[in-house]
């Protein structure tokens, strides 16, 4: 009678421990399934979605199939389906409580989702922060600044503030302010800068640049020099076109102010008096005995 009990144990056994083999086998088929559906979404997807649409389906593809296989093989170990549910819907519940900020956060990603303000690759401006967006996840968006630190923002944050996508359209306006003294000729100066904006590779011709006068500055009058670029080469048109605009100014001999104050206490009032002190009188300015009486 043992010896037929230890038989029985053992065959009880040797079958627990194939019900386990067998449940370690789906999970390396349901992963191995999980990555080749990755990549066969990601080649399908390759011409037909945005990249931000392929991300957020081979993760959907992926966490699906491999969910799948988990579940299989956790009932082929013998975990009853209803017991896994139930886990399942008491685990949901706590973890929810626990982190309603995560939930938050996940449920402003399906907002930035469907509604779509960015993608991967453009350049965004957050809260002062500009970076090329490197990763959307459900819980928040990653970013690459321009001297290359990783920025995360959360989804809700994202919802809640100003976003400002530097690169959804294909071309983008610069306006450069240039100042110009007030003796100078306006006209000649607009037809200067417009010379500048026909001769420049990285200004458009279409949409046109133009000049408009915006301000009679305490100092100076105040131009704004318009033109279009593409909108990869903002920063190289910008600092090109700066450098331009100085040296034909300077060429051509239009002063560009520094700002001064001129002191005018009206026409009843005499003028104020202006002395030059002898080069050897000892009160003059870097004297280090200027301030002594004697």
């Amino acid at each position: 009678m043992n010896e037929a009990e230890s038989a029985i144990t053992q065959v009880a056994d040797a079958i627990h421990w194939g019900a386990w083999v067998h449940a370690f086998i789906l999970i390396a088929a349901g992963v191995f399934l999980a990555v080749f559906a990755r990549r066969g979404v990601t080649h399908f997807m390759k011409d037909r979605g945005s990249r931000h649409q392929t991300v957020m389906l081979r993760r959907l593809v992926f966490y699906v199939i491999l969910g799948v296989f988990i579940m299989a093989a956790m009932r082929e170990a013998g975990f009853a389906p209803d017991v896994l549910l139930g886990a399942a819907g008491i685990l949901t519940v706590a973890i929810g409580f626990a982190s309603q900020t995560s939930a938050s956060n996940m449920i402003s990603g399906l907002f930035l989702l469907v509604e779509r303000p960015f993608e991967i690759g453009n350049i965004i401006e957050v809260e002062a922060t500009i970076g090329e967006v490197v990763g959307i996840d459900m819980l928040s968006v990653k970013l690459r600044t321009p001297d290359n630190l990783y920025v995360r923002i959360p989804n809700e944050t994202l919802i809640k503030t100003l976003v400002i996508n530097r690169s959804r359209f294909p071309i983008r306006r610069l306006d450069l302010r240039v100042g110009i003294a007030y003796g100078e000729d306006v006209e000649r100066t607009k037809t200067l800068l417009l010379e500048l904006a026909e001769k420049s590779t990285a200004c458009l011709r279409e949409p046109r640049p133009f000049v408009l006068v915006r301000d009679f500055g305490p100092s100076s009058i105040d131009l704004q020099f318009s033109f279009w670029v593409l909108s990869a080469e903002v920063l190289e048109g910008r600092s090109e076109m700066m450098v331009l605009v100085k040296k034909a100014l300077d060429e051509e001999g239009i002063e560009i102010p520094f700002p001064h104050t001129s002191i005018y206490a009206g026409s009843n009032s005499k003028p104020f008096k202006i002395e030059l002190l002898n080069p050897d009188s000892p009160f003059q300015a870097g004297d280090p005995n200027a301030n002594k009486t004697g």
